[in-house]
């Protein structure tokens, strides 16, 4: 199996939740690591704790919502650093609020964090990656990114966008020998409902009981590394939520059905 040891490793989102497991266990692994985040003091924590496990953590905390300060941040990061071999797409927002309520800014606010900058960012890397031949590209979407969910419209439709993106990016490089993998969470414990906004752009302030209940991001995290080093195109991390997936796949009728039903969250 592939090793990330004294390999450069790009996470943003890796100031808590998911991104922050996916930094401890790479530093574990020896991963030389440059993460990000918008909350430069959180990140702050989470680099001195992976400094005790690895000799290079460098972080640099910026703001997915702005695509000039996203393509300077990765300029920047390229020119001194050199070809990063796994990027790992990882910070975004979600969404709690109906489609009838919910402005377009708000609508581009969150594709522009949850797309948008994943597609700066990997276009930034890629030609380092295609020079060297070789090099490992990852993208955090949700189950929300195989379905639509009561809401989380722009939040499902920027994860949808990941899919298509990723998966066409996976087609193209695989000539170059570099991998891409989407991860499809479910529910896992982490900030995300808390930091959700609405349709005013204030945070939803509540901890649903689907993430408070959820898989561990500890637990998840081990799951996205292993199907990264395995090469796996997707990965679908969660519990029982995630039968959801195939219930639409095989059974629309029933999944339409049940998705009306279910309390959003």
């Amino acid at each position: 199996m592939i090793s990330f040891k004294n390999r450069l490793v790009w996470i943003t989102g890796a100031s808590s939740g998911i991104g922050k497991e996916l930094a401890l266990q790479l530093a574990e692994e020896g991963a030389h690591l440059i993460i990000s985040s918008n909350d430069a003091q959180e990140l702050s924590h989470v680099a001195d704790e992976c400094r005790e496990f690895t000799s290079f953590c460098q972080e640099y905390p910026f703001d997915l919502s702005s695509p000039v300060e996203v393509k300077n941040t990765a300029e920047t990061i390229i020119n001194t650093y050199g070809q990063i071999y796994l990027l790992i797409n990882n910070g975004g927002i979600s969404q709690r609020s109906l489609v009838k309520d919910t402005p377009v800014e708000i609508d581009r606010k969150i594709m522009e964090i949850d797309y948008f900058s994943y597609v700066i960012l990997t276009k930034t890397v890629l030609p380092g990656m295609i020079e060297a031949g070789e090099g490992f590209i990852a993208a955090t979407s949700s189950i929300s990114g195989k379905f639509g969910f009561p809401l989380r419209s722009s939040y499902a439709a920027a994860k949808h966008a990941i899919q298509g993106f990723f998966e066409t990016l996976r087609a193209e490089m695989k000539p170059h020998n570099i991998s891409v993998t989407i991860a499809y969470p479910g529910r896992i414990q982490t900030n995300i409902s808390l930091r959700a906004i609405d349709q005013n752009g204030k945070e939803h302030g509540k901890m649903d009981p689907g993430q408070q209940n959820g898989l561990s991001a500890k637990e998840c995290a081990r799951q996205y590394i292993k199907a990264i080093k395995k090469r796996k195109p997707e990965v679908f991390i969660g519990k029982s939520e995630i039968f959801m997936v195939h219930i639409k796949r095989l059974f629309p009728s029933i999944f339409f059905r049940i998705v009306t039903k279910i309390k959003p969250t």
